[in-house]
């Protein structure tokens, strides 16, 4: 498939939020279209209003319907017909609201395979939640809209943290983790490494759930009851799993350039130093579906909403990560279906006994 031809889709995020400005910055660089063919899911109108305040100069096509998308070009697809008043910087349901319709929208296009990839600007956890949509964030909705085990993946070319718990309260993280999860997770980025970013054979670490692993029971015993010996049958299997180290002194050493990605035991013990290392260039990635979807490593910014002073670089490190990964997954495939038609047949039993 040639790379103009995949279908990025993009969801607008909170309208108060930087969503818009990150977006249209993206693609104020005509270059962008040699890539993909983006198309926006919001509606003309809003888009015109955010081109007007952030002094833009980008055309776009607004189309009724994904049928009549042009190829090369920036499309809007009207999710709306409305024109929501937007109030940058404020948390509002509003704002939350349609944020939701557009992510909606996007994901029922990427169901029916109307788009080929799906880049999510930045939501906002409160003001996203109302009756038809109780999720702490977009992951947790794409686990129950796609097929697969969704996880939070936050990836740079040098540097990838997955997580074992994602937006989870510290104090019921030790409670989440047994062998069946860190297993499940383990064999998601493992999965991922291979066919998404072409590592055949992944070396992978894990971090200590407890300050220090523990110190021999000391400081909890989460990581000699559990993790210590899932780690140990998951390397009787073969795997490449090294750990579990302690997390405060991992970064620092360097030592996480030693692997091909790190398992953390919960949100902010993988996102800190993935975030301090890596801000504004990484990407947080959904792994474990079966669509493609990315995201900037940064929330809707609302302290700097629409004062233009927004970075995209993060949403355009979010583009080309779904474009390659989406390109690896078909090479991968075609890899997979030729070794398989290579593979000799077996002859089928005829039902038919000697001697008889």
């Amino acid at each position: 498939m040639k790379e103009q031809n995949i279908k990025l889709g993009i969801s607008i995020g909170d309208l108060n939020g930087i969503g818009g400005e990150i977006i249209l910055k993206t693609f104020e660089d005509a270059r962008m279209l040699e890539f993909c063919t983006p198309i926006i899911f919001a509606s003309a109108k809003t888009i015109t209003f955010l081109l007007k305040h952030f002094n833009l100069d980008i055309n776009f096509q607004g189309v009724k319907s994904l049928d009549t998308v042009i190829e090369g070009k920036l499309n809007v697809v009207n999710v709306w017909q409305d024109n929501p008043q937007i109030k940058f910087g404020e948390e509002s349901s509003t704002g939350g609201s349609y944020a939701i319709k557009s992510l909606k929208a996007a994901v029922e296009a990427l169901k029916s395979n109307k788009i080929d990839v799906l880049v999510t600007a930045p939501i906002h956890k409160a003001t996203i939640q109302s009756e038809d949509f109780n999720f702490p964030g977009h992951t947790d909705f794409l686990n129950q809209e796609l097929e697969g085990d969704s996880l939070m993946f936050m990836t740079t070319e040098k540097l990838k943290v997955g997580l074992l718990t994602d937006h989870v309260a510290v104090r019921n993280v030790s409670d989440k983790i047994d062998a069946k999860l860190i297993t499940q997770k383990f064999n998601t980025i493992q999965n991922s490494l291979i066919q998404d970013f072409g590592i055949s054979k992944p070396k992978i670490a894990f971090l200590g759930i407890n300050p220090h692993v523990g110190d021999n029971g000391v400081i909890g015993d989460e990581d000699d009851i559990t993790l210590i010996p899932t780690l140990a049958q998951l390397r009787e299997k073969g795997h490449l799993t090294y750990g579990p180290y302690a997390a405060d002194s991992f970064f620092g050493s360097g030592n996480y350039k030693n692997f091909d990605a790190i398992i953390a035991a919960y949100h902010d013990q993988g996102l800190i130093p993935f975030k301090t290392l890596s801000f504004g260039k990484g990407v947080n990635y959904t792994a474990g579906l079966n669509k493609v979807r990315t995201s900037p490593d940064h929330g809707t910014a609302f302290e700097i909403a629409g004062k233009g002073i927004a970075s995209n670089s993060s949403f355009k490190e979010a583009v080309y990560t779904a474009l390659e990964i989406f390109k690896k997954r078909a090479e991968y495939a075609e890899i997979t279906a030729n070794v398989l038609q290579k593979q000799p047949r077996k002859k089928q039993y005829s039902g038919r006994s000697r001697g008889n």
